[in-house]
């Protein structure tokens, strides 16, 4: 795992998912446990990227995986309790699995295990791709779908999770299943982008909120091309794209600051907003 791709990982250990777990409905309070316990164990599964690869990094990434183990069943116990397959749902629970399917890859990783065959490289890029195109793009995306009441957030919330999987079933199928998938995720990111910039970063009336969503939508423009043109390139040979390296440093690095930390933080601040503005006005003395 190279030091800029390890670096992406961290961010989304150690900040965007234990933010992103804040953001979530918590009815009964379930999930208040977790979110507690996810920075010290994104810590400790970040503490496996700086260690040589075998047992102590093995262990040390098994205790994040764990806790992805453990957001994984809490979305079946959300499943069976709610019984309900709305596009809003579906949104989150895939934001809430696929932190596992990070959390498996880092293990094998660190242990130096070609899971399913698959090479160092890319389990470390399946451990940055499902921290956030899976967590915080779905997470996002059912924000979206839960507060502009839409067709096109709906298909935004339906979309992003489709997308995922069908790019997670092309690891194990073809480059044509991937790039399918890539073409799916690259429409919802799109809409989803647009929905943030025309309905949601409007509502809030603060500049630095409304500067934070702005950016998170706008980098979805460019970076979701070079996705797109990535997963394009290893289907036709006349498609230019970009090296792992230099995906890493243009695609991985801005989705994460730029589409998910800015933009979990704005959904924050926007809650705050409003949740101020809905508190009755102090009595008259």
């Amino acid at each position: 795992m190279t030091v800029l791709v390890g670096l992406v990982v961290t961010f989304g250990m150690v900040f965007v998912v234990p933010l992103g777990l804040r953001l979530l409905d918590d009815d009964q309070r379930r999930l208040s446990h977790i979110t507690q316990a996810w920075p010290l164990a994104g810590v400790v599964g970040a503490s496996s990227l700086i260690m040589d690869r075998g047992g102590a990094a093995a262990v040390a990434a098994g205790v994040y995986g764990l806790v992805t183990l453990w957001l994984a069943i809490l979305a079946l116990m959300r499943l069976i309790r709610r019984r309900s397959l709305q596009p809003v749902e579906i949104a989150v629970l895939t934001a809430m699995v696929t932190p596992l399917i990070a959390g498996s890859s880092l293990v094998a990783a660190r242990a130096g295990y070609e899971l399913f065959g698959f090479g160092m490289p890319i389990l470390a890029l399946t451990v940055a791709h499902f921290h956030f195109a899976g967590f915080a793009a779905a997470l996002v995306a059912g924000l979206v779908a839960s507060t502009v009441r839409s067709l096109m957030s709906e298909i935004v919330a339906l979309t992003v999770p489709a997308g995922t999987a069908i790019v997670f079933i092309g690891y194990f199928t073809s480059d044509e299943v991937e790039m399918l998938g890539a073409a799916v995720l690259t429409a919802g990111m799109w809409m989803l982008g647009w929905i943030v910039w025309r309905r949601v970063r409007p509502s809030s009336s603060n500049r630095l909120t409304r500067f934070l969503f702005a950016t998170s939508a706008i980098v979805l423009a460019g970076t979701m091309v070079l996705a797109l043109s990535w997963a394009a390139g290893h289907v036709w040979e006349d498609i230019p794209y970009l090296s792992l390296t230099w995906m890493a440093a243009t695609h991985g690095v801005v989705n994460a600051v730029g589409f998910a930390g800015c933009g979990l933080l704005a959904w924050h601040r926007l809650r705050r907003e409003l949740s101020a503005a809905a508190r009755p006005a102090p009595a008259p003395n």
